[in-house]
């Protein structure tokens, strides 16, 4: 079973910045990972607080949020960013 990959704007435009080593890493992880996985919460971890619907994936020093749409197979990956900032809003 393979699930959807889709990308908010919010992501896309911080992946941007992003050095080619980094998002290399960061395709792969996705790619390879959480795309192909019986269950993506096996590798993640869910967010608290306000954030319920959200999990978190890590890549060395990066997070990635997405919220997994289990209906339609879909991760929709909305954030990304180092542990300092990404939590913020």
């Amino acid at each position: 079973m393979a699930w959807t990959i889709k990308f908010k704007e919010s992501f896309l435009k911080e992946f941007e910045k992003l050095s080619k080593v980094d998002q290399l890493k960061i395709q792969k992880y996705l790619r390879e990972r959480i795309q192909t996985a019986k269950n993506p919460r096996d590798f993640g971890k869910p967010l608290g607080n306000n954030k319920v619907d959200l999990w978190r994936y890590r890549v060395e020093k990066f997070r990635i949020i997405c919220q997994i749409i289990d209906k339609e197979l879909c991760i929709l990956v909305i954030k990304i960013g180092k542990r300092d900032k990404v939590y913020g809003d």
